[in-house]
């Protein structure tokens, strides 16, 4: 009768040898910048989706060729092309209630309902009588004859009265099904209200959830005149889930500066879709608690104004923009997010 075979010391340790090998390898894989080309400079708050076999990004302000909210395609991920415009100019119900408004921010593309679903907002630079609207579109693809943008209005608004800004918006489904609507900047931060099923608010949830704020510095330095303080500086939420947590991305600190632009993509995490958010420490995000994702390099700088992709082609997207570290122009920026340990990892390209 065969004995079993017992492992020698040496079989063992290389057995172990390898196996630490492959997870160094696995980890060292980490997050993939993407080379970008075509059509991706001037990107400013890039929202990401997919249909069918195409990307589409929209982006903040006048497209190049005229109208608002540009929107760029590719079929690779890698080389983008304009490919059109949401609104042909700013909506007249617009210019009635903020007629200072020339360019429409931070768009925000889900598909919900069976029907793509835009949020954006429109501002005064610094202020907070702001609001953000809904749009909505059968399909994303411009050759398509369902292809119409329907503006729907009116969601939320703030005035100055308020302690939050009304802009920044991002969908978001809870566990449940149920949706929510995350937006904030700078003032008391980062808020959340419930959203009914045409993607209005809630008649039958109207509590102002407080999902992330920064935290006052010691000696911070004064307001600039007609602005708010430097130091609240935190806006761009965007909320995914992942495994048991919802992760919300935020942007700190100084966006639309250039050269000057400070701008960083911090993080943090939650059960429940309202809170409370903790870092990687375990600080409360309504504390000034954070977690850093994505900083400046030699290349580029603040990088920031993120959205999320889950689970494109079997892989986690990241989109957002960074200013050149030479001339300062915005551009956009792209890269799989890796979830090692539990938090998210990303890359900020090196050229």
């Amino acid at each position: 009768m065969k004995q079993p075979k017992i492992a020698t010391r040496l079989e063992t340790a290389l057995c172990l040898t390898i196996l630490l090998m492959l997870v160094v390898t696995s980890r060292a894989e980490g997050p993939r910048a993407f080379h970008l080309s075509g059509d991706v400079a001037g990107t400013h708050d890039p929202s990401i989706m997919k249909e069918g076999n195409t990307w589409y990004i929209f982006a903040t302000g006048k497209a190049p060729g005229g109208g608002q909210f540009a929107v760029r395609c590719s079929n690779d991920l890698e080389q983008w092309k304009l490919c059109g415009h949401v609104f042909d100019e700013v909506p007249a119900w617009i210019h009635e209630r903020s007629p200072g408004t020339r360019d429409l921010w931070a768009p925000d593309v889900s598909y919900v309902n069976h029907e793509f679903r835009l949020y954006y907002a429109y501002s005064l630079f610094g202020k907070n009588t702001s609001g953000i609207a809904l749009a909505v579109n059968k399909t994303l693809d411009p050759a398509s004859p369902n292809y119409k943008w329907i503006d729907k209005g009116l969601v939320l608004e703030s005035k100055t009265e308020d302690n939050f800004n009304a802009i920044d918006p991002n969908f978001i489904p809870d566990k449940k099904g149920n949706a929510w609507l995350s937006f904030g900047s700078f003032w008391d931060g980062i808020k959340m209200r419930r959203l009914d099923s045409e993607g209005m608010l809630s008649k039958t949830d109207t509590k102002l959830y407080s999902l992330a704020r920064r935290a006052r510095p010691e000696n911070a330095d004064p307001a600039p005149p007609g602005l708010p303080a430097n130091w609240e500086a935190i806006e761009a939420p965007f909320i995914v889930r992942h495994g048991d947590f919802f992760y919300l991305f935020t942007s700190w600190d100084l966006c639309c500066r250039g050269l000057k632009s400070t701008y960083k993509t911090m993080v943090g995490r939650s059960k429940e879709v309202t809170g409370p958010y903790v870092d990687e420490t375990g600080k409360l995000l309504t504390d000034g608690g954070g977690s850093e994702l994505l900083t400046a390099n030699s290349r580029w700088l603040g990088p920031g104004g993120e959205s999320v992709l889950m689970d494109s082609n079997g892989q986690d997207l990241i989109v957002f923009h960074a200013y050149d570290a030479t001339t300062g122009r915005p551009s956009m920026q792209l890269s799989t997010i890796d979830w090692t340990g539990g938090w998210p990892h990303a890359a900020l390209a090196d050229q």
